[in-house]
């Protein structure tokens, strides 16, 4: 979620709350597969909620409200110091962007020019308000549960994660005026890590061309949802495009001739597991990911803008219109 806003006075825009989050297709079952228990992607949910919940502690709307601006009346105030920001200020329920500044959200000057790179990963787990965190949290279940169950706790969270920290990179790279926290990056991670697992296991999966249509369609229209105002598509392509990647490296599965060993008559050779195609796959994936993440980070703490390097890419952020200006 990215905020493009006045350093004096920022207000806290949507990265979720104005569309209707992600909905991933049904993952379609090999011929073979084994279902594991999925702890880890409930755990982040947890997470993600207990640290809302410390955000909105630490904002204390009353106090400072009360202080610097008493005629701004906090929203559920029968919360206490839990209660949100005006919906002027915020219209997500949630806190200040001063708040979500100081506990590690996102922002170009503080990265580069105070070098506090850390908030290229902490950023992943903060959320402007109620509504995107929920919206986040929801897609999060839909997605990761099954993608953990399939492949288990290591590989979706190692995705989910540099995903996330990718599509930071990216975000950073291209929006310098603004404050972006949000799980999406991560959340898109997923999504590309599904596509390029379809991809790779090809063979193996059953109704494999409604499988790859839906999943592109569910891509699109989210993607889609990012030229809107106020939404930092870029982080979404940014994490898309490492969880992509990464799903070559990591979701690669054993083919079915070698999972089907039990049935190969006694004295035969068994084969390599894995399809010439996919150690290919794999090889050339993960040295593109290190290329991008090497010549990405280069470029951000050398201070250079990418919207110098690629003009277009400003219509990944928004697409103007007569209801809106993408420069507001």
């Amino acid at each position: 979620m990215a905020v493009g806003d006045d350093p004096e006075n920022r207000e806290i825009g949507s990265e979720d709350g104005d569309r209707s989050g992600i909905e991933p297709p049904p993952i379609p079952a090999p011929l073979s597969s084994s279902q594991r228990t999925s702890w880890l992607v409930p755990l982040f949910v947890v997470s993600n909620v207990i640290l809302f919940s410390i955000a909105m502690f630490v904002n204390n709307c009353p106090n400072h409200s009360e202080s610097h601006a008493p005629n701004r009346h906090c929203v559920a105030r029968f919360l206490g110091r839990l209660s949100f920001e005006p919906l002027r200020n915020n219209p997500l329920f949630g806190p200040s962007s001063g708040t979500l500044e100081k506990l590690g959200s996102l922002e170009w000057c503080r990265v580069v020019e105070e070098y506090e790179a850390w908030r290229l990963f902490t950023c992943i787990w903060l959320h402007a308000g109620v509504i995107h965190l929920l919206v986040n949290m929801m897609s999060l279940l839909f997605i990761g549960i099954r993608l953990e169950q399939q492949f288990g706790f290591v590989r979706i969270g190692v995705i989910y994660v540099i995903s996330g920290v990718g599509g930071s990179v990216v975000s950073s790279l291209f929006i310098r005026n603004g404050v972006s926290v949000g799980a999406s990056g991560a959340l898109f991670g997923l999504l590309g890590s599904m596509l390029s697992e379809i991809v790779t296991n090809w063979t193996i999966y059953s109704n494999k061309i409604a499988a790859l249509l839906t999943l592109l369609l569910v891509i699109v229209v989210n993607l889609a949802f990012g030229i809107l105002p106020h939404v930092d598509n870029v982080a979404h392509v940014g994490g898309f495009l490492v969880g992509f990647l990464l799903g070559f490296v990591l979701l690669a599965r054993p083919q079915f001739k070698w999972l089907a060993r039990e049935h190969i008559v006694q004295g035969r050779r068994l084969t390599s597991k894995y399809k010439p195609y996919q150690y290919i796959l794999c090889l050339l994936s993960l040295a593109l990911l290190i290329a991008g993440f090497v010549v990405a980070l280069v470029m951000l703490f050398r201070g250079e803008d990418g919207n110098d390097h690629c003009r277009w890419c400003r219509y990944l952020r928004c697409i103007p219109t007569s209801r809106w200006s993408c420069e507001e």
